[in-house]
Parts: C-alpha cells; sequence; structure tokens
C-alpha cells in the first residue's frame, strides 16, 4: 500500500515548478474520494481518507514518480548535510545513499557512533 501524504506531493510539486492552479487541480482528483464498506448487504459509514493514492488512478504512477523524486532529494540532502554517511564500493567511486525501482527502495548507510 502505498502512504503518501498529501501535503508532501503538494510540497514536492510545488517545489519542482507546478503552478498552484495545477497542484491544486492534482489534489482535488486524488482527495475527493470516499469509501462505504458493505457487510451482508448492509452499507456501513462513509469514510475519507487522508493520504494515499488510489490503486488503478491513471495518475499515480506520475505522482509516485513525484513522490520519489522528492524522497531522493531529501535523501541527498541529508547526505551533504553529513547525518547520514552512504557507502562506496571502492574507493574511486561515488557514494551510494539509496537506490529506487519502482515502488523499492534501498537505503545505503555506515553507523557513525558518537
Amino acid at each position: 500500500m502505498i502512504r503518501v501524504k498529501w501535503a508532501f506531493l503538494k510540497e514536492v510539486m510545488l517545489r519542482m515548478g507546478f503552478t498552484e492552479e495545477w497542484v491544486s487541480l492534482v489534489l482535488r482528483c486524488i482527495s475527493t474520494v470516499s469509501y462505504v464498506v458493505t457487510i451482508n448487504g448492509s452499507r456501513g459509514n462513509v469514510f475519507k481518507p487522508t493520504r494515499g493514492l488510489r490503486q488503478g488512478d491513471p495518475l499515480n504512477h506520475f505522482l509516485f514518480l513525484i513522490c520519489s523524486e522528492g524522497l531522493s532529494s531529501l535523501i541527498r540532502l541529508t547526505t551533504k548535510e553529513g547525518s547520514i554517511k552512504g557507502v562506496k564500493t571502492s574507493k574511486r567511486r561515488p557514494t551510494i545513499s539509496h537506490l529506487l525501482f519502482a515502488d523499492d527502495c534501498i537505503l545505503f548507510g555506515e553507523v557513525i557512533e558518537k
């Protein structure tokens, strides 16, 4: 299950240069959903999610890529600040802090004792 906070998606889209109007339209598309659970033919209460992307939504793939870019940027910033440290495959190679593929994220790090 994808648990994307809509505020995070909004902030990433704005920082990527999307206009306020476009971001607002996208957020309305993903946040106006509501669900009803039916048990034994009886309809339950209506509830509205406060985060997440719906399975099967045609926008999901693009929105997930935008969120992945936001996560990647945060990891790079944290690495640059020295809060986390990636690993090197050899002395002359760059440091690897994370790899993203589809909906998977692998984090590489070194334990820093203080």
